[in-house]
C-alpha cells in the first residue's frame, strides 16, 4: 500500500492556514484526529474520518486557535504534538519561547513553560509510564526537561554545544532521549543519570583519529536537524545539513553506514520526516525541496518522489491503520497521500480461463480423487 501511495482526487484536507506549515501530528489513540501548526502562530485540529459516507470528501477543521484567540502563539508554531495516551489534551512550541499545554475540549492553556530562545522542537514520551516529561529543544545548548506533574523546567541536560534542533524519546525505553544539534552531534541521554549523557554518536565508528580535522563525535558535517526513531526503538534515523541521512542502532550507537545518496536539506531550523509503522520493509517519508522523498529505510534505496506541493515541503506524518501519509508545506497546504485502490479482477472471468502456466508447480493440486484411481 505505501508503494501505491498517491494524490488522491477524492481526499481534501480543509484549506485554513494563510501561511506555511510547519508541523503536523496525528493522535496515536484512534489515528483520527490531525494537529497542524503554522507560521502565522495558527493551530487547527481536523477530523480525518469521512463522516459524509460519500467516496469523495474534505477532512473538516473541528477548531481553530486563530489570530484572534487570546492565547494564540504569537510568532511560528515549530511543533505540536498530542498527549500520546488520550485526545483531552495537546501542545505546541513556538519561536515565541513558549511550550503551551492546551485542554482540547475549552480550547484554553493549562499550563505554559517560558524559554529564553526561541523553541525548534519538543516531545513527549510515547511509552512513559513512570515520567511525564516534555523534552524541548531551544536555542540554548542546554536540552530542557519540563515536568507536566510538577510544573517545573529546572531538569536540564548539558552536553551540547549549539542550539538543539530536534529533540526524540526512545519508543522502546521510557528514560532514553535522542537529542540532535547545529554542533553537528546527536546524543543519547539516560534522563535518571545526573551526568545524563550515554553516548555521542560518531559517524566513523571510532575510526577516524583524534588528530583529524573534523571534530570527534560527529553525527554529520553540518547541523543535525531531524531525528525519528524507527517503530520498534532499535533504530535512529537522523538527518543534516551536509545533505546526509544516517541510521544508527540505537543500543550500541553504531552508524550502520546506510547509504540514502544525498538528501538534499537546506532547513535553517527542524526538519519534520516519518517512519512508516507496521510495513515490510519500513520506509521513511523525507521532505525534500517541494516533494516528498520515500526510502526504505533498511537498505536505503530511493522509492519514489511524492509531488504535488508547489513549494518546500516542511513536515509528514504517517497514518499506520490505514498507511497514508499527511503532509505540510510552504505552500499552505495539507495533502493527503492516500494507497491507489487496487483494480478488482471482475467476476466473470472464472479462474479457469485465467492462464495456468504461471502456477509454479510446486503449488498444483498433487491431490487425486478416489473415482480417478478406480
Amino acid at each position: 500500500r505505501v508503494l501505491s501511495l498517491e494524490l488522491n482526487k477524492d481526499r481534501d484536507v480543509e484549506r485554513i492556514h494563510g501561511s506555511s506549515i510547519n508541523t503536523l501530528d496525528i493522535e496515536p489513540v484512534e489515528g483520527r484526529y490531525m494537529l497542524s501548526g503554522g507560521s502565522d502562530g495558527v493551530i487547527v485540529l481536523y477530523d480525518l474520518e469521512n463522516l459524509s459516507r460519500k467516496p469523495s470528501y474534505t477532512c473538516k477543521a473541528l477548531f481553530t486557535v486563530g489570530r484572534s484567540h487570546p492565547d494564540v502563539h504569537k510568532f511560528s508554531v515549530e511543533t505540536v504534538q498530542w498527549y500520546p495516551h488520550d485526545t483531552g489534551m495537546f501542545t505546541s512550541s513556538s519561536f515565541d519561547k513558549t511550550l503551551k499545554i492546551w485542554d482540547t475540549n475549552t480550547l484554553q492553556p493549562a499550563d505554559i513553560f517560558h524559554f529564553e530562545g526561541t523553541v525548534y522542537s519538543h516531545h513527549m514520551s510515547p511509552v512513559a509510564t513512570k515520567h511525564c516529561l516534555i523534552a524541548v529543544g531551544t536555542k540554548s545548548p542546554k536540552v530542557q526537561l519540563c515536568d507536566l506533574k510538577s510544573g517545573s523546567s529546572s531538569h536540564i541536560l548539558q552536553g551540547h554545544r549549539q542550539e538543539v534542533l530536534a529533540v526524540s524519546w526512545s519508543p522502546r525505553h521510557e528514560y532514553i532521549l535522542a537529542t540532535g544539534s547545529a554542533d553537528g552531534r546527536v546524543k543519547l541521554w539516560d534522563v535518571r543519570r545526573a551526568s545524563g549523557c550515554l553516548s555521542t554518536l560518531d559517524q566513523h565508528n571510532g575510526e577516524k583519529s583524534k588528530a583529524s580535522s573534523e571534530a570527534a563525535n560527529t553525527a554529520h558535517n553540518g547541523r543535525v536537524n531531524g531525528l525519528c526513531y524507527t517503530n520498534d526503538g532499535l533504530h535512529l534515523l537522523t538527518i543534516g545539513t551536509d545533505d546526509r541521512m544516517r541510521l544508527w542502532n540505537s543500543s550500541t550507537g553504531e552508524n550502520t553506514l546506510v547509504n540514502y545518496g544525498k538528501v538534499c536539506n537546506e532547513s535553517r531550523k527542524g526538519l519534520k520526516f516519518a517512519i512508516s509503522c507496521g510495513c515490510n520493509p519500513e520506509f521513511a517519508f523525507v521532505p525534500y525541496g517541494s516533494t516528498i522523498a520515500v526510502y526504505t529505510v533498511f537498505t536505503g534505496e530511493l522509492i519514489t518522489m511524492l509531488r504535488g506541493h508547489y513549494s518546500t515541503v516542511n513536515c509528514c506524518v504517517f497514518q499506520p491503520h490505514f498507511q497514508e501519509l499527511y503532509s505540510g508545506s510552504r505552500d499552505c497546504n495539507i495533502l493527503a497521500w492516500i494507497p491507489a485502490p487496487r483494480e478488482p479482477v471482475p467476476d466473470d472471468i472464472s479462474e479457469k480461463s485465467l492462464p495456468q502456466q504461471h502456477l509454479n508447480p510446486a503449488y498444483e493440486d498433487a491431490w487425486s480423487s478416489s473415482d480417478d484411481e478406480g
